[in-house]
């Protein structure tokens, strides 16, 4: 299939830079079997059944967004220039390739000072990237070290109309994660809080946990005219035996896995043998596009994504194409907030 199957053309104003507040009054579209429903997201319990099970991605996100200034000596003195880092992908404990903006003001050996006044050293310029030395001390950790000196990582179209603040290290958190590592919100999971999450288990839905670090791969576009020769980025995933068994029960029972977010479902897929899930702990790219057959998710909960992303073809894949261009085409149509902080959807697989 073309890249351009799945373009399609959003009014700006309907991209959110901040959510709705409570979490739980986004606005829900749910899509089964050719019929689309308007709903909040608060109802959600209406639409799941007694022994389904919602499987969360419950990695927290790393404080990953860098302002730093760099420091490069000529001669007797320093030249200074501003540039913006995100931590792309952790190489060991310190190191980690990164996106620069502007990339091109950095070289090999250049220190950069960061907003608390910490100093790191870049190790190696790339065409896209560059690799970084954190240089923070051994008795420390990355959550700790990042939560003083950096910021979230909000996507760059949030970035370019308004600076992160104290607000986003509530909003583009989720209210479970526990598990530090990623570099971009599972958006998803974003509109639950805690009375929803008691009203689900009190009308019989279940609850399993897996862990994605989401990387920020999330940001790179698609190149490729052809998404069959799209090259997937990698992202560590985990399922431990007791979330696979309770995955299995609940297939065994005639339950249905509903996957929250995309990371969540890609997961599940990358551990599935045929309706069987194993437990998981290793890297996946797996790329899921529209031909996938899948083998656990029955149902997804997600955010409206971006044009010609590899998350709108998981949803092409899910629902069929045409049915994913409906969705979107109401969703416009009907002013829903667009992004990862925008609103919600549920969409059951194609029979």
């Amino acid at each position: 299939m073309s890249l351009k199957d799945f373009d399609f053309l959003l009014p700006e104003k309907l991209i959110a830079l901040r959510p709705v507040r409570p979490r739980t009054s986004s606005r829900l579209l749910v899509a089964k079997s050719g019929s689309f429903v308007d709903a909040n997201f608060f109802q959600l319990s209406s639409f799941l059944q007694p022994g389904d099970r919602l499987v969360f991605n419950n990695t927290k996100v790393l404080k990953s967004l860098l302002l730093a200034t760099r420091f490069r000596q000529v001669s007797e003195t320093f030249h200074e220039a501003k540039v913006q880092i995100n931590l792309l992908e952790k190489i060991s404990d310190r190191l980690w390739r990164v996106l620069a903006k502007p990339l091109r003001k950095l070289k090999n050996g250049d220190f950069l000072k960061l907003s608390n006044g910490h100093v790191v050293l870049v190790k190696s310029v790339e065409s896209n990237h560059a690799v970084i030395d954190l240089q923070y001390d051994k008795g420390s950790n990355i959550e700790s070290f990042l939560n003083l000196s950096g910021r979230m990582p909000l996507p760059p179209y949030i970035l370019r109309n308004r600076a992160s603040d104290g607000d986003d290290d509530i909003d583009y958190q989720t209210i479970f994660g526990s598990v530090a590592g990623s570099v971009a919100a599972p958006t998803a999971s974003l509109h639950f809080d805690n009375t929803i999450l008691s009203n689900l288990k009190e009308t019989g839905i279940d609850f399993s946990y897996l862990t994605l670090h989401v990387g920020g791969g999330t940001f790179l576009p698609i190149k490729s005219d052809n998404i069959a020769d799209h090259l997937m980025h990698s992202e560590k995933g985990n399922i431990s035996q007791k979330t696979a068994m309770e995955i299995n029960q609940t297939k065994q029972a005639g339950g249905r896995i509903i996957a929250v977010g995309t990371t969540s479902a890609r997961l599940l897929e990358s551990a599935a043998n045929n309706a069987y899930c194993s437990s998981f702990d290793d890297e996946t790219n797996i790329f899921i596009k529209p031909g996938y057959r899948f083998n656990l998710v029955d149902g997804l909960i997600t955010n409206f994504h971006l044009p010609k992303s590899t998350l709108i073809m998981l949803v092409a894949a899910l629902i069929g194409v045409e049915e994913c261009k409906k969705l979107y085409s109401h969703a416009i149509q009907n002013k829903y907030r667009f992004y990862s902080y925008g609103d919600s959807s549920l969409l059951f697989k194609k029979s």
